[in-house]
């Protein structure tokens, strides 16, 4: 974001039908919700997504708290993705990024990408170390 362009923190008001149109809530990880994978055995596609940097910051996707959940069950993969905004000019991108790089872990044959808006995305869902690499490039975090 440049400078004059505040962080999204919440839906604007013309952004709420949009939102409750799409996923109204992040869905539950596959450990809550039945799926055939345990938590740590999610943990090597997290570190992969740890890899995919946001287009426009220097921080991973993980870390800026763009991914609500991951869910296994086989070779499929299913990923919640929000974005900073609506109208994020590298969603293309980063849902290439995100699908390419989970394809590239052992096993996986499909990645589905469900975008979330509800909760929206704000700067507490970034990591410490999300804060701390935006800190060192001068972006207050």
């Amino acid at each position: 974001m440049g400078p004059g362009v505040p962080a999204l923190e919440g839906a604007r008001p013309h952004e709420r039908v949009l939102r409750r149109d799409r996923a109204s809530q992040p869905r539950l990880g596959a450990e809550a919700a039945g799926g055939s994978v345990s938590p740590t055995q999610l943990h090597p596609l997290w570190n992969a997504l740890r890899e995919v940097r946001d287009p426009e910051l220097p921080v991973s996707v993980v870390d800026l708290g763009l991914i609500y959940a991951i869910r296994r069950d086989g070779a499929r993969v299913e990923v919640d993705l929000t974005f900073t905004a609506t109208g994020c000019p590298c969603m293309a991108f980063i849902r290439e990024d995100v699908r390419g790089r989970l394809l590239r872990e052992p096993g996986v044959h499909e990645v589905v990408i469900h975008e979330v808006w509800d909760p929206p995305w704000t700067r507490e869902r970034m990591t410490e170390e999300g804060r701390r690499v935006l800190r060192s490039y001068g972006i207050a975090a």
